[in-house]
C-alpha cells in the first residue's frame, strides 16, 4: 500500500516554485516525459506513466500550457493534462506598425504559427464578414494585455480581439467619436498619425485637435508620417519635396481628409487623445529645433513659416538629408 501511495498521492516533483509545460501540436507521449521531467525534477516518473499507459493518454495528448505544482502529485497531475485544464497566458497586444509585426509577436506569445494569423488578416472575404477592410483592419487592434489559453486558434485569436475591441468601444466612446463626426475606424486613423507625429504623451490631445481643426475647415492634413507611410520608409528623417509626390492614397498632401485606415496600431492614449483631444485653434505644427521631439504649435501660416525655417536650419547645421 506504501508503494502505491509514493507511486500516485505523494509529492514527487523536487521544486520550489510552480512552472509550466507547453504541448504544442507534434509532441507526442516521450516528449511530454521529458517537459515533465525537465520542469518538474521529480524523483520518479513510474506513477505517472502507469496512469498514462492504464487511461491511454498516449492517444489523447491535448495541447495547451500547464502547470506542474510544487505540491502536486502525478494523479492531480494526468488528470490536469488528460482532460485539457490548461493555465492561461497573458497575451500582449503592442502598439505596432504592420499586420506581420502582429502576427509574428502573438505566435511568440501563443501556439499559433504567424502565418495563420497573417492567413485570415490577408482574406477579403473573412475581414468582409467581421466588417473591416485591409485598410481598416489596425483598427480592430486594441493594444492591451488579454488573459488567453496559449493553444488558442487563429479564428478564436481574432473572436477575442473582436470582443476586446467591443469592450472598449462601450457606449460613451462611441458617442464621443460621433459628436467628433468620426467613426472608431477614423478615430484610429487619426489616433494611428498623432502617434506617429509625436511620442509626448501630453501633446497628444493638442496634435489631435490640430488636426481636428483641418478636417473640419477641409485643408489637407499634410501629416509627414503619412508620407513615410505611403514610401514604407520609417526611418525617413527629412520629408523632401520629391516624397510629397509619392503616389498613394495615404498621401495626405495630396487627398484631403483621412486616409483609407491606420498607419499603424494606435495604443490606448492615443485613441483617448482623440475622442478627448483639446480644443484650440492651431491649424499648423512643426518639430522644435531643439529636437526635443516636442512641436511648435501656431495659427497662421506665417507663424507656422517661421516656426519651419528654425527647424529646417536645424537639420542643416546637422547635416541631416
Amino acid at each position: 500500500m506504501g508503494g502505491i501511495y509514493q507511486l500516485f498521492f505523494s509529492q514527487p516533483f523536487q521544486i520550489s516554485d510552480t512552472g509550466y509545460i507547453y504541448i504544442d501540436r507534434d509532441d507526442n507521449i516521450d516528449s511530454v516525459y521529458n517537459q515533465i521531467i525537465k520542469v518538474g525534477n521529480p524523483k520518479s516518473m513510474k506513477g505517472f506513466k502507469i496512469i498514462a499507459e492504464q487511461k491511454g493518454y498516449d492517444k489523447n495528448i491535448k495541447t495547451g500550457r500547464y502547470a506542474i505544482k510544487p505540491t502536486d502529485n502525478m494523479r492531480y497531475l494526468h488528470r490536469r493534462l488528460s482532460l485539457g485544464y490548461q493555465t492561461p497566458v497573458n497575451l500582449t497586444i503592442g502598439s505596432v506598425r504592420t499586420m506581420d509585426r502582429i502576427a509574428r509577436n502573438a505566435s511568440r506569445q501563443l501556439m499559433i504559427d504567424s502565418t495563420e494569423i497573417i492567413g485570415l488578416l490577408n482574406d477579403t472575404a473573412y475581414l468582409n464578414t467581421i466588417g473591416y477592410t485591409q485598410q481598416t483592419i489596425p483598427a480592430l487592434f486594441i493594444p492591451n494585455t488579454y488573459e488567453v489559453y496559449w493553444n488558442i486558434s487563429a479564428e478564436d485569436f481574432m473572436k477575442r480581439i473582436i470582443k476586446e475591441h467591443k469592450v472598449f468601444w462601450n457606449e460613451e466612446r462611441i458617442k464621443k467619436a460621433e459628436s467628433i463626426g468620426l467613426t472608431p475606424e477614423e478615430v484610429a486613423t487619426l489616433a494611428s498619425i498623432v502617434e506617429e507625429e509625436t511620442a509626448v504623451n501630453a501633446e497628444k490631445p493638442v496634435v489631435a485637435g490640430l488636426y481636428i481643426n483641418r478636417l473640419k475647415r477641409g485643408m489637407l492634413l499634410q501629416a509627414d508620417p503619412t508620407i513615410k507611410f505611403s514610401l514604407q520608409d520609417f526611418g525617413l528623417k527629412r520629408i523632401l519635396f520629391k516624397h510629397l509626390e509619392v503616389n498613394s492614397p495615404y498621401n495626405t498632401y495630396k487627398h484631403t481628409g483621412l486616409p483609407p485606415g491606420p498607419i499603424r496600431i494606435p495604443s490606448i492614449q492615443g485613441l483617448e487623445s482623440v475622442l478627448n483631444h483639446a480644443r484650440h485653434n492651431y491649424l499648423y505644427m512643426c518639430a522644435k529645433e531643439d529636437f526635443s521631439g516636442t512641436h511648435n504649435f501656431a495659427v497662421t501660416s506665417a507663424q507656422h513659416a517661421a516656426n519651419a525655417r528654425r527647424y529646417q536650419q536645424a537639420l542643416n547645421r546637422r547635416n541631416i538629408k
